[in-house]
């Protein structure tokens, strides 16, 4: 089974982002996303890929989500 994980990016280069949750920080592709996100989005990550910008109250709400229903600290 595989997650998409809301993640809150931290840089930016070209077409890659380091997205950031819980401690844990990756780079990831931003070519599915429509529009040039910002360093503080939320970008809900997928196999390697931002594929959606969110607002940070449905970022976090999904974040809230995650550590009640698997018993994880993502915040």
């Amino acid at each position: 089974m595989c997650l998409a994980v809301p993640m809150e990016i931290t840089a930016l280069a070209d077409k890659t982002a380091d997205v950031t949750i819980g401690g844990v920080t990756r780079q990831v592709r931003l070519e599915l996303i429509d529009a040039a996100p910002a360093v503080g989005d939320f970008v809900i990550v997928h196999a390697g890929f931002a594929i959606r910008r969110l607002d940070r109250d449905d970022a976090l709400e999904t974040i809230k989500l995650f550590q009640e229903g698997l018993n994880l600290e993502l915040i």
